[in-house]
């Protein structure tokens, strides 16, 4: 199957379970993304009251809708208009105001048709590695950024958080002392796949997801003349609760599940 072929599935696929993923985030979005991806976002971003940024596979508006009340001038895109459709209802119902655009982040040319040396800021939360090519996105954005722009972004780490990892559980009696331990296991990192996974438990229908080891995932920015500003790596804190027996990721907490970055303009 090709890049285009990936995409309009993957399309289809998110249109489907839009309903699903509102339900899931809402307009504060779930554990997950108040705990790591947001602040991680929003430390790296550094937002000033004005500035004008563009959230790229923006989803249901979530991050869109937290830097509009921060007070920067946003605009928004996604391919699948099912989303769209929900993140222009939670505006109204919240009373933001987003420029929303139907929009395919593999497409370069209607990406630049919003507008060259726009935008102070873009911002790209969790959508990379839903992403068959990343190429086109990084190579409008450093037309779209103005000259002294910064491009932020979080993912899935490659490391830890890739297609395959098999979580691990193990108990320990050490001289009377019983203790658990949480590891994962992975089998590939250099040459993964495309691979449908559940974002989510109990996820209708399972998306793709396109696994890049850092080095693609880094090179793709660099050749488009972004130079990397600063690395976050962010896991749950020890103080967190997690629920008893779960082998959810606030239990594993040596290993970062997202990787977030700021790119500049070389």
């Amino acid at each position: 199957m090709n890049i285009k072929q990936l995409n309009e599935e993957g399309r289809e696929l998110w249109n489907r379970k839009a309903g699903f993923w509102d339900a899931l985030h809402g307009d504060g979005g779930n554990h997950f993304h108040r705990c790591l991806v947001e602040p991680s976002v929003l430390q790296l971003l550094d937002l000033r009251d004005g500035e004008s940024v563009l959230d790229a596979g923006c989803g249901n508006g979530l991050m869109a809708r937290r830097l509009a009340r921060a007070g920067a001038l946003v605009s928004a895109f996604d391919y699948s208009a099912a989303m769209l459709e929900l993140a222009r209802a939670h505006d109204s119902a919240a009373g933001a105001s987003v420029d929303y655009r139907l929009i395919d982040a593999t497409d370069e040319a209607a990406l630049l048709k919003l507008g060259e040396r726009r935008f102070d800021a873009i911002t790209c939360s969790m959508a990379l590695m839903d992403m068959p090519a990343i190429d086109p996105l990084f190579a409008a954005s450093s037309r779209l950024l103005k000259a002294t722009g910064r491009f932020v972004f979080a993912t899935m780490h490659p490391a830890f958080n890739s297609n395959n990892p098999i979580f691990m559980r193990e108990k320990e009696d050490r001289a009377g002392l019983v203790s658990q331990h949480y590891a994962i296991k992975l089998r590939t990192y250099l040459d993964m796949p495309p691979v449908k996974g559940a974002g989510a438990p109990g996820e209708p229908t399972p998306h793709y997801y396109f696994h890049r080891p850092l080095s693609e995932l880094l090179n793709a920015a660099f050749a488009a003349g972004f130079v990397l500003d600063a690395l976050l790596e962010p896991a749950f804190e020890a103080d967190i609760p997690a629920k008893a027996g779960s082998l959810d990721w606030s239990k594993f907490r040596q290993f970062p599940p997202i990787l977030s970055g700021r790119l500049r303009l070389g």
